[in-house]
């Protein structure tokens, strides 16, 4: 299961954790775009606000249930086949690195239709392709909603690319979430 966002998507990935039980039955992965130039505090931030454990992402980490994991700045973000996840240093896509389109689209061939993408807040398209790599190997992608997001550019890009499944305010992405999980 995925987090995906930019401009206004720490906000929006903290409405939704911290409405998360400590017991989720499956792994969560944030990607937010962040500035490379930065040591990032996002692991520490978002573990206040929810009861699961937070950790920033490494390459060989294993995808286990009940746990976030947070991309780095400044490497892409990739799920195996076999379910561990691997930085990479490849080129930016689009000026971003991590990409969600690059992480998502890992995400689908890993995970097949089991694979879940919510494309939060944030400027830009990236995601779409990726939400679309998730649609098309049977999974399920929410993204936020217009009136909840502070920048629409990548739920509106996902929408009319025609990826999407839902579209929800962000108060109601949790709930989906665990109703994806459990069933």
């Amino acid at each position: 299961m995925a987090l995906v966002g930019s401009a206004g998507g720490l906000a929006a990935a903290s409405t939704v954790l911290a409405a998360l039980p400590a017991v989720l039955g499956a792994p969560l992965i944030v990607v937010l775009h962040l500035d490379p130039n930065h040591v990032s505090r996002l692991a520490a931030i978002l573990a206040r606000i929810t009861e699961l454990p937070v950790k920033q992402a490494e390459s060989g980490d294993a995808l286990v249930d009940d746990r976030v994991f947070v991309a780095p700045p400044g490497s892409h973000l990739l799920v195996t086949r076999d379910r561990a996840l691997e930085l990479g240093n490849g080129p930016p896509v689009r000026r971003l690195r991590p990409s969600a389109d690059v992480f998502l689209t890992s995400l689908a061939v890993a995970y097949g239709n089991s694979a879940l993408a919510v494309i939060l807040s944030g400027a830009g398209h990236d995601g779409a392709a990726g939400a679309g790599a998730v649609k098309l190997a049977g999974g399920l992608v929410i993204a936020q909603d217009r009136e909840s997001a502070d920048y629409f550019g990548m739920p509106s890009a996902a929408i009319e690319r025609g990826a999407v499944d839902r579209v929800l305010p962000v108060g109601q992405v949790a709930a989906a979430v665990l109703e994806f999980v459990q069933a």
